[in-house]
């Protein structure tokens, strides 16, 4: 194929949908790009898209296309970048192997932007790093994003960096000073003003750990929606389309994101087949990748109390028992109320009840990368983190605006509860969260996130746990010792419960 004679600026290795667009991106912003693919349909297709979307001013190519590896290595400058975006797990081990044999060299940069497990990336960053320099970027914003501007999350050797910054920076989404994003969709004119949504996270697994995490805070919040959307239905019996309106109208207020736009979009389209809102043809039985539960396993591992993330991993695993939850709607009745509601009361409750329980699960996020930076041995920048999901990704919101302020204001910031801002809407909006929550107890309407978010709140706000009966019963049957009000911390204690009850200070 076309010999550059070493003029490109970075490789790519996988031109599937997510390769091919970024790859696109990359050209946009000026830099020339070598690609391969084991399908060499998909290398022609990158070349054709990238022919016909090339500026008329342009008169030589933005993307070349290879043949081999070795043949990718030829064109690239020194030292050597390469995008590795093949799905996760062995092949990318076996990408990098390849890459080797190739010749590749130590100071050549290997950049994983799959949706790899971090600890993959740790282990990678540590077994090639006499061979090459592996380096992880978590990409979020699916094909629109890769093509016009995602949110970039980059962690690894930090010298690498410096090579990946400018490069990051130009391809990624970008917002104005007020965190709202500047978007185009027009090849060939990209967006170069405002801030990017990158910035360096930390060593080794930083990057794709907090893309897991992101991931998990996706899944509570598209939970949390559609316990909202379940609600309003149930309770008010309004069509989908009256629902979008509603969501559209909830867009323009605090809980404006990109989620709550593409609800109110969804739900008021209609299926060219029967005409029914589509919403309501399309199989109650939600699928997943793993990255939430993932995340669930990690604050499960980490002792961080995450429950919202993990009923929203449990609610997708039940819808996917379709035939049971059949046979158990027909066997299992419920008693439940139903009274009269005032329409303009509940709407406005679950609207209250969704930035509550969204506030929530935002915490349990953070709270997680909090736990992690401790456990990895990592530095992170929470609001750097905040700032880069405000565009580009699929939880960008107007909301991050202000989780990014907290930061800013208090670095050390345990938990976004005890910002002032945030534990403000908790204290003003809180009734309606738990009205939210009692209507769907009274009414046997599903919401595990919206009764975890309660459970969460209070359960955090809480002086005093019932813990401590739990301790009494661990030592009781287990002898696994207690500590005391009246002593020290750390001093434990254990008591004869089947004796005399006089308590013996644990040696």
């Amino acid at each position: 194929m076309q010999n550059t004679n070493q003029s490109c600026n970075i490789g790519f290795v996988g031109l599937g949908v997510m390769g091919k667009n970024l790859a696109l991106n990359l050209a946009d912003h000026g830099y020339k790009v070598a690609g391969f693919d084991l399908d060499a349909q998909k290398v022609t297709d990158v070349l054709e898209t990238e022919e016909r979307e090339r500026p008329k001013d342009e008169t030589t190519p933005r993307i070349y296309g290879c043949d081999s590896m070795s043949d990718m290595l030829s064109k690239l400058v020194k030292p050597r970048v390469i995008v590795v975006l093949v799905p996760a797990g062995n092949p990318v081990d076996a990408v990098c192997n390849n890459l080797i044999e190739a010749g590749l060299e130590p100071d050549d940069i290997v950049v994983d932007c799959g949706n790899s497990q971090w600890t993959d990336t740790i282990r990678r960053e540590a077994e090639y790093k006499d061979k090459l320099k592996f380096f992880g970027t978590a990409v979020s914003g699916g094909e629109v994003g890769a093509r016009f501007g995602p949110s970039l999350m980059p962690g690894g050797d930090a010298d690498s960096w410096k090579y990946l910054q400018p490069m990051w920076e130009a391809v990624s989404a970008k917002v104005d000073s007020n965190g709202k994003p500047i978007e185009s969709r027009t090849p060939g004119k990209p967006v170069t003003e405002g801030e990017p949504c990158t910035a360096y996270l930390g060593p080794n697994g930083a990057g794709h750990y907090v893309k897991m995490v992101h991931n998990g805070i996706e899944y509570a919040d598209m939970q949390l929606i559609c316990e909202a959307y379940h609600l309003i239905r149930s309770l008010l019996g309004y069509e989908p389309e009256e629902i979008g309106k509603l969501f559209e109208r909830w867009n323009k207020g605090v809980l404006n994101s990109y989620l709550v736009e593409i609800t109110a979009d969804i739900l008021q389209q209609y299926d060219e087949k029967t005409g029914a809102p589509l919403v309501d043809m399309i199989l109650d039985s939600a699928g997943q990748k793993g990255t939430g539960r993932w995340t669930s396993i990690s604050a499960t591992q980490l002792g961080v109390p995450a429950g919202i993330v993990s009923e929203s991993v449990y609610a997708r695993a039940l819808s996917t028992l379709t035939q049971e939850r059949e046979m158990a709607a027909q066997t299992l009745i419920g008693d439940t109320e139903f009274g009269e509601l005032d329409a303009t009361e509940v709407e406005n409750a679950i609207e209250e009840a969704l930035y509550c329980a969204k506030i929530c699960a935002y915490a349990q996020g953070f709270q997680i990368m909090k736990a992690a930076q401790a456990e990895y041995n990592w530095t992170l920048n929470f609001s750097d983190i905040a700032k880069i999901w405000r565009g580009g990704c699929i939880i960008r919101a107007s909301f991050l605006q202000k989780i990014a302020k907290a930061f800013d204001d208090n670095a050390n910031l345990e938990n976004l509860l005890l910002n002032d801002y945030f534990a403000n809407a908790l204290a003003t909006k809180q009734k309606s969260l738990r009205k939210a929550v009692i209507l769907a107890a009274q009414s046997g309407i599903p919401t595990p996130s919206f009764f975890s978010a309660l459970a969460y709140f209070d359960g955090y706000r809480s002086e005093v746990l019932p813990a401590n009966l739990l301790q009494a019963q661990r030592d009781y049957f287990g002898a696994h010792s207690y500590e005391r009000v009246d002593c020290e911390r750390g001093e434990k204690f254990h008591t004869h419960w089947q004796e005399d009850g006089r308590p013996e200070r644990k040696v």
